[in-house]
């Protein structure tokens, strides 16, 4: 890729035990994420051999509406149990993460603990889960976290046999619902790549924004 001749690379990281709401505001608004305790931003990242600008993205909740194909996912979901809680990761949520990471065949994480804390008193944030159910089974999980005007998805898993349900999908949709429900300004979805990648699906959501990484958020043209 060809960069700017005034392109300037980000990659920081640092450590918190404890982050308050509205620190946590502040920090997603300038492109940090999360796993845990540790928190990093960056503006450049590898796609398979390639390297791509990382697009930090966000949803504007009060320009949030459900699109058609998402309202097929509420709909064909609607048989599954909901439960939104505190994060509580137990032997059934394990099990159904080393089954979702089979369909990975790069990068491959090793543990749910990747990416969530192992013990929710220590977290740094207050984090929610999404737990979705059919006759008791557990199909999907999901993780985000909650500042003061804001929510953050962290990280889904769901059953690989259920794929054709959009479950990761379905759970983000549910957090989107939380969020407006619990009355916060954005959600953040996380990082994008530029051009084409796995992680376009986070780019179909009305009132997505884009981050610049210098200070400004803008409306998005993905949808446009």
């Amino acid at each position: 890729m060809l960069l700017d001749a005034d392109f300037e690379y980000i990659n920081e990281a640092f450590e918190a035990e404890q982050v308050p709401p509205s620190h946590l505001d502040t920090l997603l608004a300038n492109g940090w994420r999360h796993f845990g305790t540790y928190f990093f931003r960056y503006n450049l990242g590898f796609l398979d051999f390639d390297i791509r600008r990382v697009i930090p993205l966000r949803t504007r909740l009060s320009e949030f509406s459900f699109s058609k194909s998402q309202r097929r996912v509420l709909r064909k979901n609607d048989d599954l149990q909901v439960v939104i809680r505190p994060i509580d990761i137990d032997d059934g949520v394990e099990a159904l993460f080393h089954r979702h990471k089979l369909r990975f065949d790069h990068n491959i994480p090793e543990s749910i603990y990747d990416f969530v804390p192992r013990d929710a008193k220590y977290a740094p944030c207050e984090t929610k889960e999404v737990c979705a159910y059919k006759n008791g089974e557990l199909l999907a999980a999901s993780y985000f976290d909650l500042g003061t005007r804001s929510a953050s998805g962290i990280y889904a898993v769901f059953e690989p046999t259920e794929a054709s349900r959009s479950l990761g999908i379905f759970t983000m949709l549910k957090e989107i619902e939380f969020a407006v429900e619990e009355g916060k300004e954005f959600y953040y979805q996380g990082y994008s790549y530029e051009g084409e990648s796995f992680y376009d699906y986070k780019k179909r959501f009305r009132g997505t924004e884009m981050f610049d990484w210098n200070g400004n958020w803008s409306p998005s043209t993905f949808l446009s």
